[in-house]
């Protein structure tokens, strides 16, 4: 049984100044609005509905907390870039992102999830370029890859790994997909060393 399954819904916020104790360790999961971010936490996590999927992309309009236990989190920041919403609640959820980025003492690493199609968009690399600046390791995970035959999915992921060079920092490349759990042992892997879990443990493999 894998460690995730406990995660369980804390609470939501507007910004960082509303969030609760910034201790311990947290991991963030961000991407485009139509990235496949709510997907991804709920296959991570083998529960349906922990982050809501909605058929709007942009609904995820504020910074979402789940406990693992005590001390450790997964943090669903709010979506971006493709979601038919008012620029200025666009430039709002940016800047509660930038905000979260360079100031969470907690954030141990994040994960920007992207579509194995369309990669590293203007908004993907400025997150990344902010979370470096951060010191903050970053898995770019390329979402439905189940979308692209084998050679096809190859091909975007050794692409994406030479573009993450670009970044000079701790930039890995993952490909995922929530339909066939492609991807997910590595997700976890990832996740176990932010979190400084003893992959010892049972229920942490």
């Amino acid at each position: 049984m894998s460690y995730y399954t406990k995660a369980k819904f804390f609470t939501s916020a507007p910004d960082i100044r509303h969030l609760k104790d910034d201790s311990g360790i947290e991991v963030a999961f961000a991407g485009r609005s139509n990235a496949g971010k709510s997907s991804a936490l709920n296959t991570l996590t083998r529960q349906k509905n922990l982050a809501r999927t909605s058929k709007t992309p942009g609904r995820t309009q504020l910074i979402n907390v789940f406990n693992l236990e005590e001390d450790r989190r997964l943090v669903d920041l709010p979506g971006y870039g493709f979601a038919q919403v008012p620029l200025a609640m666009k430039n709002k959820w940016q800047q509660a992102l930038g905000e979260y980025l360079q100031k969470r003492k907690s954030l141990k690493g994040l994960v920007v999830l992207m579509d194995i199609r369309h990669p590293f968009k203007d908004l993907d690399q400025d997150l990344i370029h902010w979370a470096v600046d951060s010191n903050i390791p970053v898995l770019a995970l390329l979402t439905k890859s189940d979308k692209l035959k084998s050679g096809k999915r190859k091909a975007q992921l050794l692409m994406a790994q030479e573009a993450a060079l670009a970044f000079m920092g701790d930039v890995t490349v993952n490909t995922f997909s929530s339909l066939n759990r492609q991807g997910l042992p590595e997700l976890e892997k990832v996740l176990n060393k932010w979190l400084a879990l003893d992959v010892e443990k049972p229920d942490a493999e």
